[in-house]
């Protein structure tokens, strides 16, 4: 299993999340025969509009000094979150929530998503607001990239653990 990102500042304790734009479902049915949610380590990955792409990486305790260097500034504890320029204003008024999801029938696979294959009701509503202003409170750094996929490359062939989510929407896709 691959490496969680480093602790963010107010972390709180593990639970189990399923991050949406929709604040009104009341029960969630297996869609392909699963329920997805994230642990809260990994629910930063997700602090986003929905199809807003995403690069986001730390180290790992197999990342390079080198590669730390580069991307991280020499700080191992450092997380970074990067979007396109026109994502961040967008961050700052997108409506997101998060539901806390009781843990009972679901199991983590090797990706770190948790899985149920039965329906369930979350415990809790969050509303997640100023995404850009969430990163901040967290102490993770939120930059932007117009090339955000010659970084996401970059990334992606050195020893840093990472996640991309949405990449199939960078503005860049086209233009290689």
């Amino acid at each position: 299993m691959r490496e969680p990102p480093p602790p963010y500042a107010g972390e709180g304790p593990h639970a189990l999340w399923h991050v949406s734009e929709d604040d009104s479902i009341r029960h969630f049915e297996p869609r392909d025969g699963k329920v997805w949610a994230i642990a809260t380590r990994l629910l930063p990955l997700y602090w986003f509009p929905r199809e807003c792409p995403r690069a986001t990486f730390w180290a790992e305790s197999v990342s390079t000094e080198g590669d730390v260097e580069r991307f991280l500034g020499g700080d191992r504890a450092r997380q970074v979150h990067v979007v396109e320029p026109v994502w961040f204003g967008r961050m700052r008024a997108h409506r997101v929530v998060a539901y806390r999801m009781p843990e009972e029938t679901f199991v983590e696979n090797e990706d770190r998503f948790w899985i149920s294959a039965d329906p369930v009701d979350p415990l809790e509503l969050v509303e997640l607001g100023d995404l850009v202003e969430r990163h901040e409170v967290a102490e993770i750094e939120l930059g932007t990239d117009d090339d955000l996929l010659g970084l996401w490359e970059g990334v992606v062939a050195s020893s840093l653990g990472y996640s991309g989510i949405r990449l199939r929407n960078s503005a860049s896709v086209g233009n290689q």
